[in-house]
């Protein structure tokens, strides 16, 4: 699915637009907002497409896209009634310049273009993603992980990774306060870790044993988990000896217990 934001200063023409654009099966529109609100809505939606008008009060086109920044813009595709400004807009990599008044058939033409534009970036995110990952298994334990970004690739070291928490077919790597997600299921991705760092103490719940900074004993042989930053995981009882051994055999813990309390 390609997730599609809709920037206009016009509640009438967000909502034209949507309605183009919802003919489309393989598209969802994540939201619609005023230029003002724009830069929020990206970093909330993460939009694959940015459909966006040129002359907004306050906040124009040209100041989103810079505000967005060249690294995590999305495709854009400029929908306005004014032709002056389409050189600027392919200077910003717009696919396409639509003008208004338009009919579906031109609106749904861009977005044909957007969207072969965007399966082109994904292909080769997606190639250079599995060169990367064979490289990594190859070596043995992951040292690295490939995150996708939209038409990038974005590698996590290991060692910089806090906790790792299971979300259906995907995982979520936090590290840092960051939140990157990967596809790819828990046990799949427990069997290529380093058991000197990363230990699960949950089903659900993987943690890099260099992060714990407390445990703390629960009713029933359970413990509550704590790691540097304030993080707190639940541990089972039937993973609590693991994890202790884990800690005990950690090079960079051996001289530095975790408090128990």
């Amino acid at each position: 699915m390609i997730r599609a934001l809709v920037v206009d200063d016009e509640p009438l023409a967000r909502e034209t637009v949507r309605l183009v654009l919802a003919q489309d099966p393989d598209v969802v529109v994540v939201g619609a907002c005023t230029g003002v609100d724009a830069v929020a809505a990206v970093e909330q939606h993460r939009p694959d497409l940015l459909v966006l008008d040129v002359q907004m009060p306050e906040v124009d086109g040209f100041d989103v896209v810079e505000a967005i920044g060249p690294d995590a813009v999305p495709a854009i595709v400029f929908v306005t009634a004014y032709d002056q400004y389409a050189v600027r807009a392919f200077e910003v990599r717009a696919l396409d310049y639509v003008l208004k008044p338009f009919d579906d058939r031109r609106l749904l033409a861009a977005l044909a273009r957007a969207k072969e534009a965007l399966a082109a970036r994904r292909s080769i995110a997606g190639q250079l993603a599995e060169l990367l990952l064979d490289r990594e298994r190859a070596r043995g334990h992951l040292r690295r992980f490939a995150v996708r970004r939209r038409d990038r690739i974005v590698l996590v070291d290991a060692s910089e990774v806090d906790s790792i928490e299971a979300a259906d077919d995907y995982v979520e790597l936090h590290a840092g306060g960051a939140v990157h997600v990967v596809r790819e299921r828990m046990a799949e991705l427990e069997a290529r870790l380093d058991p000197a760092r990363f230990v699960r103490i949950h089903r659900s719940v993987i943690v890099n044993v260099e992060r714990v900074r407390e445990i703390h004993p629960l009713v029933r042989g359970d413990a509550l988990v704590v790691l540097e930053g304030g993080a707190s995981f639940r541990c089972s009882r039937g993973r609590r000896a693991e994890l202790d051994r884990r800690l005990t055999d950690s090079p960079r813990r051996r001289d530095h217990s975790p408090q128990r309390s």
